[in-house]
């Protein structure tokens, strides 16, 4: 890995463990707030719900299969 994917994971790694504030670590790695506060997004991303269809039409309004009736692998 490059320095600077090493540099972003020890930082998430300090933001993950909450111990630092973002100025403490941006003085410990010696890299601008915006770094830290970037590094930042990429901890908090939840891509659990990504590319599940069946929650993002329940999210939509659309309801599951299950919520019309359908049960097995019928012929609609």
């Amino acid at each position: 890995m490059s320095k600077m994917g090493d540099l972003l994971i020890s930082i998430q790694e300090d933001l993950s463990a909450g111990r630092l504030s973002f100025q403490e670590i941006a003085t410990k790695y010696d890299v601008p707030m915006s770094w830290v506060d970037a590094a930042s997004v990429e901890v908090d991303y939840d891509d659990s719900m990504d590319g599940d269809f069946d929650s993002a039409m329940a999210s939509a309004g659309y309801g599951t299969d299950e919520d019309y009736g359908c049960y097995g692998a019928d012929d609609y």
